[in-house]
């Protein structure tokens, strides 16, 4: 089930997503994500509208937009990978959002083929100062979706 979070889903988002960073990005040491939590805890979730999938009492994935259009989140835990979380978070923020973009490591090729699957085009790349790798900028287009 889809619904948006709420405060008292904190440490559960949180732990999705430093299991989801570490399993997505093995090319980055992992000290990069625990000193990056207190950011995301902090100023990102924030000032995000966030959607999480629960199923029962578990939080296993979530998205979230950073107004007006940036995709800056979607992280599923990684034993509920391959279950559609993923694709359904993406879709209903696609079913609010007539333009999206987001920004995913190149190395992360799982993320890249997700992403153009689901109608998202690479536009240009960027290199990220703290990590120094590059990425893809990406964008979602709902009038030129197939």
């Amino acid at each position: 089930m889809i619904r948006p979070w709420q405060s008292s889903d904190l440490e559960p988002l949180l732990a999705v997503w430093r299991n989801s960073t570490r399993d997505g990005h093995p090319f980055i040491d992992e000290s990069y994500w625990r000193e990056n939590e207190i950011m995301v805890r902090d100023i990102y979730l924030p000032a995000s509208r966030t959607w999480v999938w629960q199923d029962g009492n578990a939080i296993l994935g979530f998205v979230s937009v950073l107004e007006p259009c940036v995709v800056g989140a979607l992280f599923v835990a990684p034993n509920a990978m391959r279950c559609g979380i993923g694709r359904a978070l993406l879709s209903h923020v696609c079913s609010l959002y007539p333009d999206l973009t987001l920004e995913v490591y190149q190395q992360n090729t799982r993320a890249v083929h997700f992403y153009r699957s689901r109608g998202f085009q690479i536009e240009d790349c960027a290199w990220q100062d703290d990590t120094r790798l590059p990425t893809w900028l990406m964008r979602w287009q709902a009038d030129q979706t197939p």
